[in-house]
């Protein structure tokens, strides 16, 4: 009888465990690059140090991840369309929204630029270039971030793409990585992140073309999700990584993040 006890006690402790474990970690529906940059190797072992919280990432387009927010299959939203996550919220999936950090995008392209936009600042102007010389680019033609900037660049320029898709245009509907990789074996243009573009390794002769436009500033923003709407959701430890992210800590940490000498994100959370 004692050592049926002793066992009915270990096991109620390791399901204890488990759910202690399980309460102490968080998923968060991620945007690629943040994951693909490599940030989130270098943030999160500092987080879970400080508050023993482990989080799980989800690293998929902005519009993905948005919607397996909106499906609560996650507790803490990391994305870059404002917009859209401004939408999120209205409709009740998020609590608040807060500005995290920023960088920018970038058309990176070959030595041999047959669009001739090397050194441009205006982007409207260098897609316009492309356009009107077929010069092949390469879109992710997915519903991320950067797809989104995309089209708004194309439209600001004036310019249907989609409809030289299959020539000169080509949709690969990968992520970013996925893309660069695609777009450089075609000898295309790409519009990147500048996180990926650092992070990435197989630049080839490719180099950035087009850069300095503040139409391709690149916006962050953090967001835990509303129990209201998803009553699984963990809040205390959502909240909790939330707020080292906007903290000191986790904006100087998000700051030291470098590669080669270059810093990646640029922390802009609001000062309290």
């Amino acid at each position: 009888m004692l050592r049926k006890t002793f066992a009915a006690t270990a096991i109620a402790l390791t399901f204890a465990g488990a759910a202690l474990a399980q309460d102490q970690s968080i998923i968060v529906q991620s945007t690629t690059s943040t994951a693909n940059s490599g940030l989130y190797d270098y943030l999160l072992p500092l987080f879970q140090k400080d508050s023993g919280i482990q989080v799980n990432v989800v690293a998929v387009g902005t519009g993905q991840a948005i919607t397996n927010a909106e499906n609560c299959d996650g507790d803490l939203l990391l994305v870059h369309a404002k917009p859209d996550e401004e939408a999120f919220v209205a409709a009740g999936f998020g609590t608040t929204r807060t500005d995290l950090m920023y960088n920018d995008f970038v058309i990176v392209g070959p030595a041999s630029d047959p669009a001739g936009i090397k050194g441009m600042e205006d982007a409207e102007a260098a897609l316009s270039q492309i356009a009107a010389k077929g010069a092949m680019f390469a879109s992710r033609g997915d519903d991320s971030g950067t797809y989104k900037k995309e089209m708004q660049l194309w439209a600001d320029a004036a310019i249907d793409p989609k409809a030289a898709s299959g020539e000169w245009y080509r949709e690969t509907g990968s992520g970013m990585g996925a893309t660069l990789n695609a777009g450089i074996g075609m000898g295309a243009y790409v519009l990147t992140d500048r996180a990926t573009w650092i992070s990435f390794e197989n630049k080839q002769d490719y180099a950035i073309d087009v850069q300095g436009d503040e139409d391709m500033f690149n916006q962050y923003g953090v967001i835990p999700i509303n129990p209201a709407k998803c009553p699984s959701v963990k809040v205390t430890a959502a909240q909790t990584f939330a707020d080292w992210l906007l903290s000191d800590a986790g904006q100087t940490a998000i700051a030291d993040y470098r590669i080669d000498g270059q810093q990646l994100f640029f922390p802009n959370a609001p000062k309290n």
